[in-house]
């Protein structure tokens, strides 16, 4: 589980304790960043 937060134009990427992990230019740049973290994770 995760959360996405929209900060001043960019996405910055949380885990489920609040923990930052990533930021990204875009929610879909997001989305697929979070498909290889998933995979790493794994």
């Amino acid at each position: 589980m995760y959360s996405m937060r929209n900060v001043n134009g960019h996405i910055q990427v949380y885990d489920y304790k609040g923990a930052f992990l990533f930021s990204a230019d875009s929610e879909r740049e997001a989305r697929e960043e979070m498909e290889t973290y998933a995979e790493f994770a794994a």
